[in-house]
């Protein structure tokens, strides 16, 4: 069982430059890595605007130091996607090694397991050592997912007090994060080249929140439907034109002015 550091005052314990910011795990799922970016990149302008400051911090796989012990690293975790509001992106001009609640305090607001086995370590209760259990009592973030690469499905857990309730979905399916003003749900489709179902995020009305390469293609999508209403209405005032032009020409042949 890891010591803890009879330091207590938080201005003498360590920061994210002075702790180990790498266990030499290796990642367990080779759609870990895509499905973080697809998460981050679609989620990216709701942050902006949610924090038009700037000062939001988003981990994955980053460690998360919930207790200073002997040695460091007894006491962090590493959650495959986190996001935190109101805190810098940098610290002193350097980019984040780790997140350490001792220095800062804030804790996450969506906090995102990937599940490669059967979810067990993910719900594991045990305390100081599970994963559930330090999420839910020393991390706490205001909901805690967990996604299935195995099974493909999502459970949400949101801190009520000072445990985790199970988060019901809505209408559609989906498990709403009210403060970030999305929705979580699974989504099935093809992502870089993977076709396989991913753990996506809606705005609050339901509308699937794309990717740059999504957006681009919603825009050729657009130029192309302007494109097609255009050559409609071209075609469209050519065949007036030509009954207007039969017409003047049939008037003529009769004697009267087409006018």
């Amino acid at each position: 069982m890891a010591l803890a550091s009879p330091i207590t005052a938080h201005s003498a314990l360590p920061d994210h430059t002075q702790l180990p910011d790498s266990d030499g795990a290796i990642v367990e799922n080779f759609q870990e890595h895509p499905q973080s970016i697809l998460l981050t990149e679609s989620l990216w302008p709701v942050l902006e605007q949610l924090h038009p400051d700037g000062q939001f911090a988003v981990g994955q796989n980053s460690g998360i130091y919930w207790r200073y012990t002997d040695p460091p690293l007894r006491g962090c975790l590493a959650p495959d996607w986190f996001y935190v509001p109101d805190v810098p992106p940098m610290l002193g001009g350097e980019v984040r090694r780790s997140y350490v609640l001792w220095k800062e305090e804030e804790p996450p607001v969506l906090l995102i397991e990937f599940a490669s086995g059967d979810g067990s370590l993910e719900r594991d209760r045990t305390p100081d050592v599970g994963k559930f259990w330090i999420y839910e009592r020393r991390i706490r973030p205001a909901y805690y997912a967990i996604f299935s690469f195995v099974s493909s499905q999502l459970e949400v857990y949101q801190l009520v007090g000072h445990h985790f309730e199970p988060l019901e979905t809505n209408e559609r399916g989906h498990f709403p994060i009210a403060p970030m003003g999305i929705e979580l749900g699974v989504w099935e489709g093809e992502y870089k080249n993977f076709s396989l179902p991913w753990l996506r995020c809606w705005d609050a009305n339901g509308m699937l929140l794309p990717v740059d390469s999504e957006r681009a293609d919603q825009e050729r999508q657009r130029a192309d439907e302007e494109k097609q209403r255009a050559d409609e209405e071209k075609q469209r005032a050519d065949e007036e034109k030509q009954r207007a032009d039969r017409l003047a020409a049939r008037l003529r042949e009769l004697g009267e002015p087409p006018d």
